[in-house]
């Protein structure tokens, strides 16, 4: 299905609805949220939107969506949007490698922490994109009475492996360590945004000056550091187990609304070893998936149209569960 809702509100005034930073101890890491409204809000019918961002950005990225939410029905809802470890200003001990069962776990410990103070007997609406996504999408079929609805903004998964790709793909991790990792600095904040645009041509330079300080920091060499630890870079040392990742999508219990963009071209990060064939192929192993196909607009979701987001977001928490307990 494709959407062509308006996307052309003025975006000139970004964080209309301005969240606040929380900061946690998870897991030996010292965890930054940013959370739109309060705990008091949270009811059965209205329970928190969690927001899981992906490779190479930040909970703060979610603004524009958060506004157009706002828009559509007022400050409301609650909302947390965290900073992975090795993101934004989340901080922790120094990390030469990540492995991605550490998101579920600070999922985990996210969602049960007192200090958060969720209901613990209400589920939560849980939406990531890309990398993000996908732990969402693992994290609901482990945790399926956990979650009320679930939300993919294209967190597509990895191109399968084979067994016999291990010590090859090991070599290369190990290799990989004794490489450092380095990432751009910018003289300007001006130029961080002029880089976020030069990456996305369909982001407002508006939203790109809005993003630019919560993606970079200005460090003593007096230059802007993108809020993301290089070995974020590094190849990781797990073959990307598609049966098992399969098996948890089997048990996915919440209903499920994928999005994605009409622009997104999976072929520039994969060429052939993972054709959208095999992506449909996956996914038809969800119950209740309802779909949506955003245009014009990449792989940027909530940058590119976050009001058409919002609005098709917005429908599926609202709709009756027994309207959303079938295939798309």
């Amino acid at each position: 299905m494709f959407s062509m809702i308006d996307s052309s509100s003025p975006d000139s005034r970004p964080g209309q609805r301005p969240g606040r930073s929380v900061h946690l101890p998870v897991r030996g890491w010292h965890y930054h949220l940013t959370v739109w409204g309060e705990v008091s809000l949270i009811t059965p019918e209205r329970p928190a939107l969690v927001l899981c961002h992906g490779w190479m950005d930040v909970g703060t990225s979610f603004q524009f969506l958060v506004d157009a939410l706002a828009a559509l029905e007022g400050p409301t809802r609650c909302i947390i949007a965290p900073d992975w470890r090795g993101y934004g200003r989340t901080q922790g001990p120094a990390c030469d490698n990540y492995w991605f069962p550490d998101y579920l776990g600070d999922l985990e410990a996210l969602l049960h922490h007192p200090e958060l103070g969720l209901p613990a007997n209400l589920p939560i609406d849980l939406l990531g994109h890309s990398m993000g996504g996908n732990v969402a999408m693992m994290y609901a079929g482990i945790r399926p009475q956990r979650i009320r609805r679930l939300i993919n903004l294209e967190g597509f998964g990895m191109p399968a492996s084979r067994p016999e790709q291990a010590p090859a793909r090991l070599a290369q991790w190990l290799d990989a360590l004794a490489t450092p990792q380095y990432l751009k600095s910018y003289a300007s904040l001006a130029d961080v945004a002029e880089r976020l645009c030069h990456n996305n041509p369909r982001l407002s330079r508006a939203r790109a000056e809005w993003l630019a300080p919560h993606w970079a920091t200005q460090r003593e060499d007096g230059r802007w550091h993108l809020l993301s630890d290089p070995a974020h870079k590094r190849i990781g040392a797990q073959l990307y187990r598609v049966e098992e990742v399969l098996a948890c999508w089997r048990h996915i219990t919440a209903p499920v609304l994928w999005m994605d963009g009409d622009l997104t071209d999976t072929r520039q990060w994969w060429g052939d070893r993972y054709p959208r064939s095999e992506f449909e192929q996956r996914l038809s192993h969800v119950p209740h998936v309802k779909r949506h196909r955003l245009s014009p607009c990449g792989h940027m979701l909530h940058h590119d149209q976050p009001e058409a987001v919002a609005a098709h977001l917005l429908d599926f928490l609202q709709a009756p569960a027994d309207q959303l307990a079938s295939r798309g």
